[in-house]
């Protein structure tokens, strides 16, 4: 909110796609909408996994006290909760999750008939297809531009079921995405790494196109995120929608997209299938979590004295943490020297790092 979010999605301490994530309960719920209202921002809660018939009760009884608390929406999976709380709840919106894989004129407008307010649309359209989408239906369309991708179809995966033990669609998902995996055709070792591993999307070069489109709500990706991360990218596409609807030149800084990379990247940024094109650029297969940013490449390192002399390209500062190509393990950065002096801050140049051990190579 305090980065320029006009609406807060998040989940209870149940019925949410991010079952792991730090949840709220009903005390928790009732004060976060409490915190939106003051300041003007929406809610909408996360009831979007499948409900087994023994749960519907207390889905609904959760439904109904955030109806209580002053919810704004709540996104729901499940046809037959979302048409229950349609029939019972005439005025609290209720929106389709992604997680219904709607992805199509037809299918929106059957959300339309049952009563829904808005369709999360599905993260694998082409931005003419959301286009055609919004300019053909007359329910608010809404759509992901920033954050992980699935391999599969969000809402149709069973790999996490089938290899993990537990369901995406009941909000376990155990990401098999992003796991390592070998490509063998006729005994014969083709590929291999984390083959199904999706780059992150970052749509800031389609936000213009997807404005005119008619997208009313552009979602990020915050649960199961770092407040620094949350704070970070709705500042930036918080700047650039106001760019936008301020008429004003619409030229994305470089520093943006540095500190979007920073923030959360596997091995740079997607368009996902906004683009016409095929996406030959979609998966990472070297590493499947954070790479931050390349700061600079190692000159010499001495294991007896732990010092690694580095030709940096990017800024850093003690604490900040930092991994080497070599190393799985990453490091916190507690000893910088420059011309014999220890200093807080180092720019770009030669400096020392201090106090690493490991192994680390020079290439």
């Amino acid at each position: 909110m305090q980065n320029g979010a006009d609406c807060v999605y998040f989940g209870a301490s149940s019925f949410s796609a991010r079952a792991s994530a730090k949840n709220f309960d009903l005390d928790e719920l009732k004060s976060a909408i409490k915190y939106a209202k003051l300041r003007n921002v929406k809610t909408n809660l996360t009831l979007n996994i499948l409900i087994k018939n023994d749960e519907f009760e207390d889905a609904v009884y959760l439904a109904s006290k955030a109806y209580e608390y002053g919810i704004d929406a709540i996104i729901v999976q499940d046809l037959g909760l979302a048409r229950f709380l349609i029939r019972n709840f005439p005025n609290l919106p209720i929106h389709a999750s992604t997680q219904m894989t709607v992805h199509n004129i037809e299918g929106v407008k059957i959300l339309e008939e049952l009563g829904f307010s808005r369709a999360v649309l599905s993260r694998e359209l082409s931005s003419s297809e959301i286009k055609e989408i919004c300019q053909n239906s007359n329910i608010e369309i809404e759509a992901f531009v920033h954050g992980a991708l699935c391999m599969s179809y969000s809402g149709r995966c069973l790999l996490s079921s089938m290899i993990g033990g537990r369901s995406g669609n009941r909000g376990k998902c155990a990401q098999p995405c992003r796991l390592p995996y070998e490509l063998i055709s006729e005994n014969k070792l083709l590929d291999k790494g984390h083959l199904l591993s999706p780059r992150d999307l970052c749509s800031l070069d389609f936000l213009p196109e997807l404005v005119k489109a008619g997208v009313k709500c552009f979602k990020i990706e915050g649960r199961m995120k770092t407040p620094e991360y949350v704070a970070t990218v709705t500042r930036i596409y918080r700047k650039y929608l106001d760019k936008i609807f301020n008429n004003e030149p619409y030229i994305i800084e470089n520093q943006d997209k540095k500190d979007l990379m920073q923030v959360f990247n596997r091995g740079g940024f997607s368009y996902g299938h906004l683009d016409e094109e095929p996406n030959k650029n979609l998966v990472f297969k070297t590493k499947p979590n954070n790479m931050g940013l390349p700061i600079g490449k190692i000159k010499k390192y001495i294991p007896s004295k732990s010092y690694m002399e580095v030709d940096l390209t990017e800024k850093i500062a003690i604490g900040d943490s930092i991994m080497i190509d070599s190393e799985k393990n990453k490091y916190t950065v507690s000893e910088l020297i420059s011309n014999g002096k220890n200093i807080k801050v180092a720019e770009t140049g030669t400096v020392l790092i201090g106090r690493l051990k490991g192994n680390i190579k020079v290439r």
